[in-house]
């Protein structure tokens, strides 16, 4: 696993940075039961106005399908609250990326 952060990091109020530990916690769960074998990166991307995580892998999706669907959901529901967006999908080039836009002045 690959961690990269651009932008000055600030700190987060606790409700917004429990949010962004959440996306990226499921983001890798995720990964680790669904991509196969993978290599997954963390990005996050500190800008004036919001921070951006980024999650992707690289996997082949061979991993188990269990689960019960309502982790991707539950994330979709905690960036709303925030006024952000959020993305899952397969990539262009294979692999899945989760990536969530959670402003900062909503947080405030």
């Amino acid at each position: 696993m690959e961690v990269v952060r651009t932008g000055d990091a600030v700190t987060l109020p606790p409700g917004l940075d429990l949010s962004a530990y959440r996306i990226v916690q499921e983001a890798l769960t995720n990964a680790l039961k669904h991509a196969g074998p993978a290599h997954a990166r963390v990005a996050l991307r500190y800008r004036p106005d919001d921070v951006e995580i980024e999650v992707t892998d690289d996997g082949d999706g061979s991993g188990s399908v269990g689960g019960s669907g309502r982790g991707l959901a539950g994330l979709r529901e905690r960036v709303s609250i925030y006024g952000g967006e959020m993305v899952a999908e397969p990539s262009a080039g294979g692999g899945y990326v989760v990536r969530a836009r959670l402003p900062l002045a909503a947080s405030a």
